[in-house]
């Protein structure tokens, strides 16, 4: 059974429907990480889909009554609100299932464990997932939590990741990824902060989701804690670290710096 996947069904819909839209700004990372060490496109490509995967499974779980309790998602209903509850978690589940899936495709070749086991840790309880637990536990908190908790929080629930995206063709080309990891980590804090930013200021049409939630709750954030100009001093900041962290790639990094800026740039 191995490659098999249901192409029809409630679920298979629901799958796909939770895939669509997006920035697909991970699976990007990984394909252009890939490109700047002679990667081909064929082969990055798998990698790609699976962290988009495991990104939209997350986005499933995390819109969930018991998490963060979201209508919309890209404009459109959440998976539990179109379907059901008991929907949106199998597809989750389903999700997070293909994306290992994928990495052990023949393309993959030989980086194929090494992909796997660090995408396991990004993804689980001492990244994504523990980003997430840290969230869950800070909103009925008796102490409010402190800027370095915030970072460490989103570290993991946004920031790992991310990392794993931009080192992921360091580790399909067997090359060290310390400088694709300094760029991502100094990225991932830009993206939420900036994140932050759109959810005082976006649009709802634009951004594809409730705004305002997390004033609304009381909910610590950059915004929160460092003011609005501040915050949007500390993203700039942030993505001149990500240029600079790319200076052993030369101008062939110039996507990737480009991408760093829009992080801070988009409406949504």
């Amino acid at each position: 059974m191995h490659g098999a996947v249901r192409k029809d069904g409630a679920l298979a819909d629901a799958m796909r429907y939770a895939t669509q839209g997006g920035k697909g700004m991970r699976g990007f990372l990984v394909m252009e990480s890939a490109r700047l060490h002679g990667i081909d496109d064929a082969i990055s490509v798998w990698p790609a889909a699976a962290i988009e995967a495991i990104h939209a499974y997350s986005l499933v779980h995390d819109d969930l009554p018991c998490m963060d309790d979201d209508d919309l998602r890209r404009g459109l209903p959440t998976i539990h609100r179109k379907w059901d509850e008991a929907t949106a978690v199998l597809v989750g589940d389903a999700l997070q299932a293909l994306a290992f899936e994928l990495l052990t495709h023949d393309a993959v070749g030989d980086a194929r464990v090494a992909l796997v086991s660090s995408l396991a840790q990004a993804a689980g309880q001492v990244g994504m997932v523990h980003g997430q637990a840290l969230d869950i536990a800070a909103e009925t908190a008796a102490t409010p939590l402190e800027l370095d908790d915030i970072i460490t929080l989103q570290e993991g629930k946004t920031g790992a990741l991310i990392c794993w995206s931009a080192e992921a063709g360091a580790l399909l080309a067997g090359a060290d990824p310390t400088p694709l990891h300094d760029y991502a980590t100094a990225l991932g804090l830009a993206f939420q902060i900036a994140d932050d930013i759109l959810d005082v200021e976006g649009d709802v049409q634009a951004v594809g989701k409730a705004v305002g939630k997390d004033a609304g709750a009381g909910k610590a954030t950059f915004v929160s804690m460092l003011g609005l100009q501040a915050a949007k001093t500390r993203a700039a900041a942030l993505v001149d670290d990500a240029c600079d962290a790319l200076a052993p790639y030369g101008q062939a990094a110039d996507t990737l710096r480009d991408a760093a800026r829009f992080v801070i740039q988009r409406d949504r």
